[in-house]
């Protein structure tokens, strides 16, 4: 696919402690356009919302799409990358060691987005001076600090 047909997605989540506030933040680029999108949830965790971050900018996406995903976590890019999606599926959502998957409902959502799509994600080191994920983290912080900012109904302590 052409530079010009690809669409560039920039990730990225925060959490005021952890758990506690959390705000997520995203930029999607596609051709000339570019959408910042972000939200928050009073009581979350870092790592849902880096996987909300990566949800709502894949969900906006019509028909299928060849995309470039840049976030700065680990563990979503690994998870991806590293099969380690895969696995977790084939083994009934276990880890390795026969642990429930952390954050299931929010990895069958990117597992479902992942097979409208064709994704390659790219991890990029967070506060390096990357101006879109400096944007995400931005927008993230931000949104981590809204007022009134709803249950994360899928987060259980």
């Amino acid at each position: 696919m052409s530079e010009q047909n690809m669409t560039r997605i920039y990730t990225d989540g925060a959490c005021l402690g952890n758990p506690g506030p959390g705000g997520w933040g995203a930029v999607v680029i596609e051709d000339d356009q570019r959408r910042e999108l972000s939200g928050g949830y009073g009581l979350t965790t870092n790592n849902r919302m880096e996987l909300l971050a990566v949800i709502e900018a894949l969900s906006l996406l019509a028909g299928r799409a060849a995309v470039e995903l840049y976030t700065d976590s680990k563990y979503i890019h690994d998870a991806v990358e590293k099969g380690w999606l895969a696995k977790w599926k084939r083994n009934g959502w276990r880890t390795a060691d026969k642990k429930a998957v952390k954050n299931q409902d929010l990895w069958l959502q990117i597992d479902a987005l992942l097979s409208k799509h064709d994704v390659h994600f790219h991890w990029v080191r967070g506060h390096s001076g990357n101006p879109e994920n400096e944007c995400c983290d931005k927008l993230a912080g931000i949104a981590a600090q809204g007022r009134n900012l709803p249950k994360d109904s899928g987060y259980a302590r």
